[in-house]
């Protein structure tokens, strides 16, 4: 006999419930930001990594030598892209805290971010301006105007929100008055662009001035803290208004939730390894006449012709994939992350957005033989940053571990010293390629590429070459006891013999 069928549960008409929610948004021509934020995310991301592309275009011929003039100019592209690419980190993260405030969206305000982002995709060609023209002062213009620009267009968004409260957080209503937070808010989202207003003046006249300011408006969050330490030092705490907002705040000071940290690096590393394969596709494609005239039709002899192109690649992609796999780990062990956290996450990400610089570096060996040895150095300080900054990230993470890390991951956890190896494993290295090549400058190639092959078969086996360490510190230090105590065991004392 067939068993009765248990009736299905009807849908919930609570007004509480994720469906009815979602239709009463649609009746009031409101939704939830959680898809444009989404989207917003990922552009943001692509904005960010494609920074690098005109220092990876930097044009050297292979008659021009390696010499300090190239490395000045490509030592200045590589500062003036770690700069851009930390100034779109900071629109990111004020606009990640601008939707923590604007709860739901209507058309209008998706309209608005979209004229945000439009903004946002235009600092590239700025950015290429910068690099292309770097003594003429538009392209440091063009740039702090679009900086103003998103301002402006991220104030409208806090000014419509206000203006139809049915839009906001819930708890922007129970901190302070409408008035006092939409002010405060303002003036936080306005600040950068305030600064880059200047930049855009004194780029007029001295351009160096206008870089300072730019690079201020990264640092901006961490003077403040350090000028509200000192001060609570020589004042004394100050006494909280009011109304103050203790219960919701728009402060960049405080770090952004796990999950954005995420799916924002993830972003990265994803669009470091498109462009890598990007590169493959349009530089090492054989012209059709050419593979007819120098190499009678065969395809496959002119494919041989980029091997190095085609093992540099491997090699890059490689790096990129285990410096992802690096951070992942890590952060399956991270509960919380903090301010400093972010920031060290911040930097290593500018670093992994500098790999496809790497890669056009070493795949260079076949074309300019006799610029190995720098290619290779500027590769192995590229990778030693965007791991280190990871290992670093850890140890921040490790001075809190208690509000930080799970218990695995802490000092004298199971994962500990797996994780310590795993974050070590680049940083050691890329610093060892280095040093290998101040000593044996002749196998620089070779020992760059030792390094990108050994590194991932080392990621195979770490950890059981961590349990091999680990047992064989155990044996060792088992050893060690026994020995230990019969040296320091109490002599008895000795009884007076029996008469």
């Amino acid at each position: 006999m067939s068993e009765p069928r248990t009736p299905e549960p009807a849908l919930s008409v609570q007004g509480d419930s994720p469906t009815s929610t979602r239709d009463e948004d649609a009746a009031d021509g409101t939704q939830h930001s959680q898809r444009m934020l989404n989207f917003s995310d990922a552009l943001l991301s692509i904005i960010a990594t494609v920074m690098i592309l005109p220092v990876t275009h930097t044009e050297i011929s292979p008659e021009q030598q390696f010499d300090k003039s190239i490395q000045k100019l490509l030592a200045t592209r590589i500062a003036v892209y770690l700069m851009t690419f930390l100034i779109v980190t900071v629109a990111w993260a004020a606009h990640t805290r601008l939707f923590q405030v604007v709860g739901k969206i209507d058309d209008t305000l998706a309209l608005l971010n979209l004229a945000c982002m439009m903004t946002i995709t235009f600092l590239p060609y700025t950015f290429s301006l910068m690099m292309a023209f770097p003594e003429v002062p538009l392209g440091i213009f063009l740039f702090c105007v679009c900086v103003i620009a998103i301002g402006a267009v991220q104030a409208l968004i806090v000014v419509y929100a206000f203006s139809f409260p049915h839009l906001l957080n819930p708890q922007v209503g129970c901190a302070a008055p409408r008035g006092l937070c939409r002010q405060h808010i303002l003036r936080i989202v306005l600040r950068g662009p305030a600064l880059c207003f200047l930049a855009a003046g004194f780029s007029l006249f001295f351009y160096p001035v206008s870089y300072v300011l730019m690079a201020t408006v990264i640092f901006l969050p961490y003077v403040n803290k350090a000028a509200s330490w000192c001060r609570d030092r020589l004042l004394g705490p100050q006494e909280s208004p009011a109304h103050s907002m203790e219960f919701f705040t728009f402060n960049l000071q405080e770090p952004l939730s796990k999950e954005r940290v995420e799916a924002f690096s993830d972003g990265v590393y994803a669009i470091v390894a498109t462009l890598l394969i990007l590169d493959i596709c349009e530089d090492n494609v054989p012209d059709a006449k050419d593979v007819e005239e120098r190499f009678h039709g065969s395809l496959v002899a002119a494919l041989s012709v980029y091997g190095p192109h085609f093992l540099a690649y491997f090699g890059s992609f490689a790096t990129v994939g285990l410096l992802w796999f690096a951070h992942h780990s890590l952060f399956l062990h991270v509960r919380k992350a903090t301010q400093s956290m972010g920031l060290l996450n911040t930097l290593s990400l500018a670093f992994v957005g500098g790999l496809p610089l790497a890669y056009q570096q070493t795949s260079a060996f076949a074309r300019q033989p006799r610029d190995e040895l720098e290619s290779v150095r500027v590769s192995c300080a590229i990778i030693f940053f965007a791991s280190i900054f990871q290992f670093a990230m850890w140890t921040a993470a490790l001075l809190h571990e208690a509000e930080t890390l799970q218990p695995p991951a802490r000092f004298g956890g199971r994962e500990h010293a797996f994780m310590f190896a795993k974050l070590a494993l680049y940083p050691c290295a890329s610093l060892l390629a280095f040093a290998s090549t101040c000593f044996l400058s002749r196998f620089s190639t070779a020992i760059f590429h030792l390094m990108q092959i050994a590194v991932p078969f080392a990621f195979l086996l770490l950890r059981l070459l961590v349990r091999l360490a680990l047992a064989l510190l155990r044996a060792l230090r088992g050893l060690a006891r026994p020995a230990q105590g019969v040296e320091e065991a109490p002599q008895a004392p000795l009884l007076p013999a029996p008469c």
